[in-house]
């Protein structure tokens, strides 16, 4: 579908220089001389490159269709990853480079969208928000008093974020996985 290319979103997937882009980030700029453009930082869907375009409103981008469909994180061997839809049991297989780096946040049982352009799979998204298990922190600095302050905790996957000083290993903590930080204590 064919759309003006000031209409662009942050989350659209267009076809662009013979490829597939995902708009990360969009800037309406106004210069003081010529007309108005949007500037788009895009990102590959195939080896995650970036690429900054400008796209004025007489000009025309393709936007593509993706279906997305629910599928169940059944196991990982080796670089591949095995996924089940839950209502046709059909299941699939997607390499790690192909995943990127969520692959550390999936967990047995774990429910994500997979993302297919025609009959090929494009990415694998996971739950915004999962609850890990903090398996090693450093103690609180006597004398730290701003409420900001955070302590780097290593996570039962290996990642390692800032939490608050009262964390302690063993305790559960709600992880944003796009931004990678503590959202909250867990159950």
């Amino acid at each position: 579908m064919k759309i003006d290319g000031n209409t662009i979103r942050p989350g659209n997937v267009i076809e662009h220089k013979g490829g597939l882009w995902r708009a990360v980030k969009i800037a309406h700029t106004q210069p003081g001389k010529g007309g108005a453009y949007l500037q788009v930082e895009l990102r590959n869907l195939k080896d995650s490159s970036k690429l900054n375009e400008r796209f004025r409103s007489s000009e025309k981008v393709e936007k593509v269709s993706l279906r997305q469909v629910d599928y169940q994180f059944l196991f990982s061997d080796g670089d591949m990853y095995t996924f089940m839809d839950g209502q046709t049991y059909e299941q699939i297989s997607i390499s790690a480079e192909d995943i990127g780096e969520d692959t550390v946040f999936l967990q047995d049982g774990m429910t994500v969208q997979i993302e297919f352009h025609e009959e090929s799979p494009l990415g694998v998204r996971v739950p915004e928000k999962v609850t890990l298990e903090v398996s090693e922190t450093e103690a609180v600095v006597k004398g730290q008093t701003a409420s900001s302050s955070y302590k780097p905790a290593t996570l039962e996957n290996g990642v390692r974020i800032g939490v608050p000083p009262f964390v302690k290993a063993g305790d559960k903590v709600i992880v944003n996985t796009a931004e990678r930080e503590y959202a909250g204590r867990g159950e």
